[in-house]
């Protein structure tokens, strides 16, 4: 008699360690480690940092996941681990990681690309995603607007991607040009909570007639910001940081709703779908309910537990391929940093 499937995710494509264990769609429980304040004084991810945090955290990190689930390891039937994208050394460590399990499990494991595990992420707290919808996925490393079918079946469409900073980066720069600290995205949302989103005229980049339509870039957006804390700063002022910092967030903010909303339009769609750990902003979630609630567009976000990086998404994508029947990738998956979205599982590399 067949068991059910019971799914363990693995993530650490950056400086989360993250297990989760799903079955048949639901999240049974996970575990998760943050290196964040090991990388704060420098200002950002530190690869080697991050990798060495990976190897100390995997087995206390399986063990919460496993209690909170209430399962045993035994119980495990399939694993799922982030083979790409990330940081070479991080990916590394969770993928070795997965291998261990599913090999002494004797299970069948699957390579996941991790922003299809964002996408994932969603199907967690609000189900199935329809026929066909618009993602947008906006964390610190990627900014992009996804045309996705069925998640793992179906190929996956870039419609646009950043061509310099992505959203999360340029969050993390200007909070540290603020003197706020790292992680940026938090930071700058707490300061912007007391500021004037009006106060200063940011730009909005590539929103003109003519403009790639759904491609993002911010890079001039974090110099308009330097440019006015220094032009304040030579005036011998106080540089009013929480104006400063709302106003930057109202910028990024209008130009990701703004292009999101355009691709559904575009493509006749009646949904929107946004993840990745900028998600968690409230600033972001307020608006693009607002606007989408205006244009009669169905707006899903994971809660903010489940935007950033975690094993439950990753274990969502495997539990998604176990379910409609897709071939294990097997004990020879390799990790590939570089890897571009094309579908939920990743190939084997040649």
């Amino acid at each position: 008699m067949s068991r059910t499937p019971v799914v363990l995710g693995v993530e650490s494509s950056c400086d989360e360690t993250g297990f989760g264990i799903v079955s048949e769609g639901t999240l049974l429980g996970q575990g998760l480690a943050s290196s964040a304040a090991q990388h704060a004084e420098f200002g950002g991810v530190v690869p080697e940092i991050a990798a060495r945090a990976h190897l100390a955290a995997a087995v206390p990190t399986l063990r919460i996941a496993l209690a909170d689930a209430g399962v045993e390891l035994s119980d495990i039937t399939h694993v799922a681990a982030t083979s790409g994208p990330g940081l070479a050394t991080a990916v590394h460590v969770g993928l070795a990681a997965a291998k261990s399990l599913a090999w002494s499990l004797d299970v069948p494991l699957y390579g996941v690309h991790h922003l299809a595990g964002h996408a994932a992420a969603d199907t967690l707290e609000h189900g199935p995603l329809p026929e066909r919808s618009i993602v947008l996925i906006v964390s610190g490393g990627h900014t992009s607007i996804l045309h996705v079918g069925d998640l793992v079946l179906d190929p996956i469409e870039h419609l646009g991607d950043t061509l310099d900073d992505a959203a999360g980066e340029a969050f993390d720069k200007v909070s540290r040009l603020l003197g706020l600290g790292y992680p940026g995205g938090p930071a700058i949302s707490r300061a912007a909570a007391g500021g004037d989103p009006q106060a200063f005229a940011f730009p909005r980049a590539l929103l003109r007639q003519g403009d790639a339509p759904y491609t993002f870039s911010f890079s001039g957006l974090k110099t308009a910001v330097a440019r006015t804390v220094e032009k304040i700063e030579r005036a011998g002022e106080a540089v009013p940081v929480t104006d400063i910092a709302a106003s930057f967030e109202q910028a990024v903010v209008d130009v990701l709703v703004t292009k999101s909303l355009r691709a559904v339009a575009d493509r006749g769609l009646s949904t929107l779908v946004i993840v990745g750990g900028v998600a968690a902003n409230a600033r972001l979630r307020e608006v693009a309910a607002r606007r989408c609630a205006e244009q009669g567009v169905e707006l899903r976000i994971p809660p903010p537990r489940l935007c950033t990086d975690n094993g439950a998404m990753i274990a969502a994508v495997g539990d998604l391929l176990v379910r409609a029947g897709s071939e294990p990738s097997g004990l020879g998956i390799a990790a590939d940093p570089s890897a571009v979205l094309h579908g939920a599982q990743l190939p084997l590399l040649r």
